[in-house]
């Protein structure tokens, strides 16, 4: 386990061994997020969620260990998540963990997705897989969600131009959502008679801020 005093970048990796390149990869994100913006930092997998995990029906039946994790992932100002691909999916127990999850838990929160596979054939598990899972969530997806294979990594660590080049975009998405973030915050102590007229959700002001579309 990784972890930081009151941290608001969040990693979750669904890794079922250590150890594991998502793993590296998620947290390769949550350090760049944090790092960039002065903020702490924590990643978790499934390992850490301990034991209880895999008989729980409900968060009250995991262990303190276990529920630190849910805890920490629910009070993340940025969520990065990823999971090995498995016969075209996340693994099941990085499912059941978010199972365990209130459903409202999530809105409005930043989710960066990445995943990772044998080979190209996978690729698109990101956008079919992982981005319903967290639209359900009402969470602010980035737009932008990355992928790698194994030949993307040497000696288990990011070697890949193309991948980095990717990543540096979601990146800076996630940095213009923090920002949007503390606007709103901002926002609902001092409202400005000016945007009467504008969209005043968080998702609408986040696309007006800019994020670029895939």
């Amino acid at each position: 386990m990784t972890a930081m005093t009151n941290a608001t970048v969040v990693g979750f990796s669904g890794n079922l061994a250590r150890p594991s390149k998502t793993r590296g990869f998620v947290e390769h994100f949550v350090n760049e997020i944090a790092g960039r913006h002065g903020l702490a930092a924590a990643t978790f997998d499934l390992d850490d969620v301990g034991p209880t995990l895999g008989a729980a029906r409900w968060t009250r039946d995991l262990d303190d260990t276990g529920r630190k994790v849910l805890d920490a992932v629910v009070g993340a100002e940025v969520l990065v998540v990823g999971s090995p691909t498995y016969k075209g999916s996340y693994t099941g127990l990085f499912k059941h963990f978010f199972d365990l999850i209130d459903p409202t838990a999530l809105r409005g929160k930043p989710v960066l997705l990445t995943a990772t596979g044998g080979g190209e054939r996978h690729a698109l598990m990101v956008e079919h897989q992982l981005r319903p899972l967290f639209a359900f969530f009402e969470a602010l997806v980035l737009p932008t969600a990355i992928y790698a294979t194994d030949k993307d990594f040497l000696d288990g660590v990011l070697a890949s131009e193309a991948i980095r080049k990717r990543g540096e975009q979601s990146i800076e998405e996630a940095g213009l959502a923090l920002a949007s973030r503390r606007h709103a915050a901002a926002e609902d102590f001092a409202p400005s008679p000016e945007l009467d007229d504008q969209p005043r959700s968080l998702i609408d002001r986040y696309w007006l801020e800019g994020i670029p579309r895939l």
